[in-house]
């Protein structure tokens, strides 16, 4: 049986732990060429490592996307190393919380910048290997499918207290999505997002646990608190959060040729919340 992304090329941000990892060693799996990326260096080349192990094709390219010339930077690795790009999952992201009469203008901008205005550069960036290959398949006559995946919340689609910062970034990626649907449909681009409940990652460990990231000099305590935690299993009806790998399985749909006619959704993977 034909893996289901031979001789793809994906990009996928965030991807050197947690729910890009997954993405990327599943797409890996199924034939992809993966360009591992993560803000740390370490992580990326680990993933990066663990699918050359296999037998699959990848390189590391550590970075952070809110910075001005990542995008470029990263698509232009991409084609260098395999001669296109079909595939773009914007997932990398992080949480900075607060109320919102406590929230400060860095927090709103922080979240803004790494959900939206980051996936946003990289679909640009990505436009001359998207839509001029396109056009000139379609004037050969032939149909080739690119994908683009904006990883959500359900925070952006149903709200959560103490995430309005992002809550508005991760409901702005949908829109993303939905909008650039409809602009590079002719193309065959087809554009989705998926939001996720509760998935399982060093993002949604017990907040207890005293665990941070740095963000310029800045320590952001991530994680979700216990009770909260609690509380999270008894409402979701399958009573557990989701594994990195069980994410993983979505993207795929979205970005094989399974999902040729979807475009413009956005897919909850909650458990059943």
């Amino acid at each position: 049986m034909e893996k289901m992304l031979k001789d793809r090329v994906a990009i996928v941000t965030g991807s050197g732990r947690g729910i890009g990892r997954g993405v990327a060693l599943l797409f890996a799996r199924e034939g992809a060429r993966v360009v591992v990326s993560d803000i740390d260096p370490a992580p990326a080349q680990e993933t990066a490592g663990e699918i050359k192990k296999a037998g699959g094709e990848s390189l590391a390219y550590p970075g952070d996307v809110t910075q001005p010339d990542f995008a470029e930077g990263i698509v232009k690795a991409a084609v260098q190393a395999w001669g296109g790009l079909h595939i773009l999952v914007n997932n990398a992201g992080f949480t900075w919380d607060a109320v919102i009469h406590k929230m400060t203008d860095r927090q709103w901008e922080a979240m803004l910048a790494v959900h939206l205005t980051a996936p946003f550069r990289l679909i640009r960036a990505a436009a001359p290997s998207f839509r001029e290959a396109a056009k000139k398949e379609k004037e050969a006559g032939k149909v080739v499918n690119r994908k683009i995946i904006n990883v959500s919340s359900i925070a952006g689609t149903r709200g959560n207290a103490g995430q309005a910062n992002y809550a508005a970034a991760k409901s702005g990626t949908v829109g993303l999505a939905r909008a650039l649907a409809k602009e590079w449909g002719p193309l065959n681009v087809q554009v989705n997002a998926v939001a996720y409940g509760w998935i399982d990652t060093r993002l949604t460990k017990e907040k207890e646990a005293g665990q941070t990231l740095d963000r310029d000099g800045q320590p952001v305590a991530i994680g979700i608190p216990a009770g909260l935690r609690n509380m999270m299993k008894m409402v979701i009806p399958m009573g557990r959060a989701g594994t990195p790998e069980e994410a993983a399985g979505p993207i795929l749909f979205l970005a094989s040729p399974l999902s040729d006619y979807v475009s413009g959704q956005c897919i909850e993977i909650s458990g059943g919340y």
